[in-house]
């Protein structure tokens, strides 16, 4: 970037790397917080570096907290018997912002990383009754959950997954084959 002063540019750079920001984008972002909100840039400036320095894992979950455990963790009204397993800690946001699960979670990045023992643990010390997977359909996604319903069998827990099929508002000619079959075979009465 030639013409633009090399503080600017270097904003620029920095906003391109986030997810789902292009080059006008973090132009348009880096034109409005350098020049145009600077107290809001400072805010966001501050928010960001707190969020690096307080943020941590979860001892129990592996999600998101501030402290050694999660604020979902700590909550003992989520005492329903249902554990969540999920592929990232912000999958967890995703899930809460619907309002409806009341459960606890764990998350699983892969089988080469995951802590057996440590889920293990959490299910008896939690008193979990159902294990449900809410995973991206894919391969490895089948294969963690029937590694994980052999090593859990001897705990009696039921297992369940998240439906998968066609989303809301989108036609079948835009589904693929593999959802379209699996929204078959998960059909429903009605």
């Amino acid at each position: 970037m030639k013409s633009y002063p090399h503080h600017f540019a270097k904003l620029v750079e920095s906003l391109e790397k986030l997810p789902s920001i292009g080059r006008k984008s973090a132009m348009r972002l880096a034109y409005f917080l350098a020049y145009e909100d600077k107290f809001s840039a400072l805010q966001i400036a501050h928010s960001i570096e707190t969020c690096v320095q307080e943020l941590r894992t979860c001892e129990s979950c592996n999600g998101i907290s501030e402290g050694h455990y999660c604020e979902i963790c700590l909550d003992e009204n989520r005492d329903n018997g249902e554990l969540c397993i999920v592929a990232n800690p912000r999958d967890i946001f995703l899930i809460e912002e619907g309002g409806e699960f009341n459960g606890k979670y764990f998350v699983i990045k892969d089988i080469e990383t995951l802590n057996l023992k440590a889920l293990e643990q959490k299910i008896i010390q939690e008193k979990i009754v159902e294990v449900i997977f809410a995973l991206s359909p894919s391969l490895g996604s089948d294969s963690l959950i029937l590694f994980l319903e052999d090593k859990l069998t001897h705990l009696g827990l039921q297992f369940s997954k998240i439906a998968q099929g066609v989303p809301t508002g989108v036609s079948l000619e835009n589904i693929d084959q593999l959802s379209l079959l699996r929204a078959l075979q998960s059909r429903i009465k009605v």
